[in-house]
């Protein structure tokens, strides 16, 4: 059975009719790459895995995880971009897509594959460093709250503090260097409530991703929608 369907540069798996089992955005997306419309590449996991997800007691069947790294690596060809490649890093966005319409109770996760090295390759790149240090931020705070459940408020009062120290009222006050010290302060408040670092390779990163993004399916936002 196939579980992972590719979409976008000419390579797409899916199409609209495929709306039970790629979901709504999913298929959607197929839909808009095979009449031309220049959707960015991704790939999309079935709903039938989510499903046999739970059926393992929460464990990704293997033949998923083959498919996954096999279409990260088309993902990466079509892209010319690399997870956790210094010179040509790849970021993603791994978001749910049921196939009823379920708008934001399902979770999600945005700037994948950021850490210290791509970090700084994209300020780089960018000739922003605060561009780059402030989607390094976000990410650790989404990252922290959605995966690994750190609680919001605990980055919200290390933002405040950090505020507080620097004698500025909003958060565009703060400079490259102010976010640089909170991607620091956030990382040590991953570590103080989990006991475990921040973590910092990409394929790392996706792996925890998906499966949170599965447990979501049974998260007190969808149950109660």
């Amino acid at each position: 059975m196939k579980h992972v369907y590719f979409f976008g540069a000419n390579k797409t798996e899916g199409k609209k009719e495929l709306k039970e089992l790629l979901g709504g955005k999913g298929a959607n997306l197929a839909e808009m790459a095979n009449i031309g419309v220049p959707v960015p590449p991704g790939f999309t996991i079935s709903t039938e895995t989510c499903a046999e997800y739970y059926e393992q007691g929460k464990k990704i069947p293997a033949p998923t995880l083959t498919e996954i790294d096999e279409n990260l690596a088309k993902l990466e060809t079509a892209t010319g971009m690399k997870l956790g490649g210094e010179e040509t890093p790849l970021l993603l966005s791994v978001r749910s897509g049921a196939a009823a319409s379920m708008p934001g109770m399902m979770d999600t996760v945005l700037n994948l594959g950021l850490n210290d090295t791509i970090v700084a390759s994209i300020a780089k790149k960018t000739n922003n460093p605060r561009f780059a240090w402030d989607s390094y931020r976000r990410f650790i705070q989404m990252f922290g709250d959605v995966v690994m459940e750190v609680p919001h408020a605990k980055f919200e009062e290390a933002l405040h503090k950090l505020k507080a120290a620097k004698k500025v009222e909003l958060d565009t006050d703060l400079t490259a260097d102010d976010l640089k010290e909170l991607v620091t302060a956030y990382k040590k408040v991953v570590l103080d409530a989990k006991g475990k670092s921040f973590p910092e390779t990409g394929k790392e990163q996706l792996m925890l991703s998906i499966e949170a993004v599965f447990a979501s399916w049974h998260n007190e936002r969808a149950d109660a929608y």
